[in-house]
């Protein structure tokens, strides 16, 4: 089954026609005045529903839905997904990504060995999730203990067991985000202290 995408929000009646109010999930509008078909998801429960029409609403659109005629039967879907393949999702641009494409790439660190002097790129961890937080939203990484940091250098022991450790997702602390790679670059170790 093809990854889907949360492209925007049901949110009130507009008018008496079943039109419906559509909150964009990205803040982008345009990618989802050309959908033609969507789903619509809330918990477990999903339907497909053909667009009739869009227009724009200033900071949001309005929508009808096939077989869906009047505001009693929006008021049905008040808070429900439009959901959509990828490939009709908004696309991010440059410095922006999906936490969908962040899952599953490496924590790399770029470091210089202090007796040869030699540049290597030595893997961290996983990230496994991506959190709202305050400031920024945190990577969630997987760290096997075996890996310690020791003032801005990484040593490797025995142990083998797993811990979680959580780094902002900002430029202060993350690099270059190379997702075709699957590799995020740490700027500095002591955050994993």
């Amino acid at each position: 089954m093809a990854k889907t995408f949360i492209a925007g929000f049901i949110r009130a009646p507009h008018g008496v026609a079943g039109e419906c109010k559509v909150e964009s999930a990205s803040g982008a509008y345009e990618h989802i005045a050309l959908l033609t078909e969507v789903a619509l998801r809330h918990g477990d429960k999903t339907e497909t529903h053909t667009v009739e029409s869009v227009h724009s609403g200033g900071n949001c659109v309005f929508m009808k839905f096939a077989g869906i005629d009047s505001p009693e039967e929006v008021r049905k879907y008040n808070g429900w997904e439009i959901v959509v393949p990828r490939e009709y999702a908004y696309q991010p641009k440059n410095g922006e990504w999906y936490i969908d494409d962040l899952i599953n790439c490496s924590l790399v660190y770029e470091g210089k060995d202090r007796l040869s002097g030699e540049v290597s790129i030595k893997t961290i961890g996983t990230i496994t999730d991506v959190l709202e937080g305050g400031a920024a939203y945190l990577l969630e990484v997987r760290i096997s203990e075996e890996c310690s940091v020791l003032a801005d250098n990484i040593k490797y022991t025995a142990s083998g067991k797993i811990r979680t450790v959580y780094v902002p997702f900002s430029d202060a602390h993350i690099g270059k985000v190379d997702i075709e790679n699957k590799a995020v670059l740490l700027m500095h170790l002591w955050i994993l202290e």
